[in-house]
């Protein structure tokens, strides 16, 4: 048996949306655990979502590379953990390194996932959930770690979550807006998918229902995306200005910080299943997400105003990274669904 923990690393989830979904868990380890000392060790692409959050007391960044190209960077987190005198690690990745690191760091008690062969690294190695054990959610996957290392006694309900930084970040994003030239509202379009392009609708659609709800709003529009993602963006924006529609492709132009309070300050925010997706929500935005390849009950938006767009298709979900047909049920989502949603979700 461990005794209580005092001193606690929480490995942060490895990529944006999921670093969203796993904030329920993070909130009930710090309510379990108050008076605990909590750092958070993220990847630098997802650091700056927990910065306005109250889940740890210390943010690391972990820069690493994975596998066996970097053992000098894994031996230096490795070290800086163990400085910190921690008595207690929680893995919310399914990595071997992430294992690899925390055992190097000499951390007594450590959980985790059995998955990637490491669960000799651990010291509490839980059996993954097996399908139909737990909500089909993959909030409830970060949460059932816990519950099965003993943290928390019972799932709690599937309630809607929003970021502490929503409050602050909505009037800083809407001052960065002026700075721009705009005046709210402005519509939040993310047309990229990082897992593959069977996640994204097309970019003329997404411009066709911006376009509509702009002109029903008298607003601008803001296309957010990653920098590998600025052509499509690119192709959504010259698309609205040829339709006379105010649009910035910032694209690849905005920290993760920088968009969290742009996208808090958006009227509306359109996209795919992503990590924008995601953020947006649980900013309290009204979101509208359109899925095809992926499931909205695995993977839909957690926020308090969020609608999911999705077309029956008899092949969907694939969850496959790119439609090997004719990606009919992305095609079959109308831009006049999406800007009636989006729309209708702004009346409540």
């Amino acid at each position: 048996m461990f005794p209580p923990p005092s001193r606690i690393l929480v490995r942060a989830a490895n990529w944006l949306g999921d670093a969203v979904m796993s904030l329920p868990a993070l909130r009930l380890l710090r309510a379990r655990y108050p008076s605990a000392w909590i750092a958070l060790q993220a990847m630098p692409w997802v650091a700056d979502l927990y910065a306005g959050e109250k889940v740890a007391d210390q943010i690391l960044l972990y820069t690493a590379r994975r596998g066996t190209r970097d053992w000098s960077g894994k031996w230096r987190a490795a070290r800086r953990l163990r400085s910190n005198r921690l008595d207690t690690a929680l893995l919310l990745t399914n990595s071997f390194d992430s294992a690899l690191v925390v055992r190097l760091a000499g951390i007594r008690r450590r959980i985790g996932y059995s998955r990637d062969g490491r669960g000799w690294l651990l010291t509490d190695a839980i059996p993954p959930p097996r399908r139909g054990e737990i909500p089909r959610h993959e909030r409830f996957y970060y949460l059932e770690l816990l519950r099965r290392a003993g943290i928390i006694e019972s799932l709690p309900p599937p309630e809607p979550v929003r970021l502490e930084s929503a409050p602050a970040a909505r009037p800083a994003g809407e001052e960065h807006f002026r700075q721009m030239g705009w005046a709210v509202p402005v519509i939040g379009v993310s047309p990229g998918a990082a897992y593959g392009g069977a996640k994204r609708w097309p970019p003329e659609s997404f411009a066709r229902a911006a376009e509509i709800v702009a002109s029903a709003l008298g607003g601008k529009v803001a296309v957010f995306g990653s920098m590998g993602e600025r052509p499509t963006a690119q192709l959504l924006a010259d698309s609205l200005a040829v339709r006379g529609v105010g649009v910035r492709n910032l694209a690849g132009e905005t920290s993760l910080s920088r968009f969290i309070e742009l996208a808090a300050a958006c009227r509306v925010f359109l996209t795919n299943d992503s990590g924008a997706m995601h953020v947006a929500s649980v900013l309290g935005v009204p979101t509208v997400a359109v899925f095809g390849a992926t499931d909205p009950e695995a993977t839909g938006p957690l926020g308090p105003a969020s609608r999911v767009i999705m077309e029956p298709a008899d092949c969907a979900p694939c969850l496959l990274r790119e439609c090997p047909t004719d990606h009919r049920c992305m095609t079959r989502v109308t831009p006049e669904r999406v800007a009636a949603e989006a729309l209708d979700l702004l009346k409540w």
